[in-house]
């Protein structure tokens, strides 16, 4: 297989901005997050999809290394499956600090989506 066949893999602001929020409050979260984006452009989908939402939105439950409380206290990984060789990172939050997300708040992220950017 070669890096052609890699998905391409896009952040929104959202992300991005959740992401730093994340990393001041635990260190680890690019080491533990760097697996699981491996094998999002290695198209192994992970995760449940989340009903509700007419697009192709998965949630993925990640383990914080900063915590002693395995995946279910760690992180969730929200992305779209918006395109074959396109994945969209929609939001993360930490399990501890946030239940859930609301699908309105999915699909107000994905309305702000740029498919045509980059």
């Amino acid at each position: 297989m070669t890096e052609t066949n890699l998905v391409e893999i896009r952040l929104t602001p959202e992300f991005q901005r959740r992401l730093r929020t994340l990393a001041k409050k635990y260190r680890q979260i690019q080491t533990d997050l760097a697996p699981i984006l491996e094998q999002l452009q290695s198209r192994e989908f992970l995760g449940d999809q989340i009903p509700g939402i007419s697009f192709t939105v998965m949630k993925v439950r990640i383990k914080n290394s900063d915590i002693q409380k395995g995946k279910s206290g760690g992180y969730r990984l929200i992305y779209w499956i918006s395109l074959p060789d396109l994945v969209i990172l929609l939001d993360i939050y930490s399990k501890s600090e946030q239940q859930d997300i609301e699908i309105e708040y999915i699909r107000q992220i994905i309305k702000g989506v740029d498919l045509k950017s980059e």
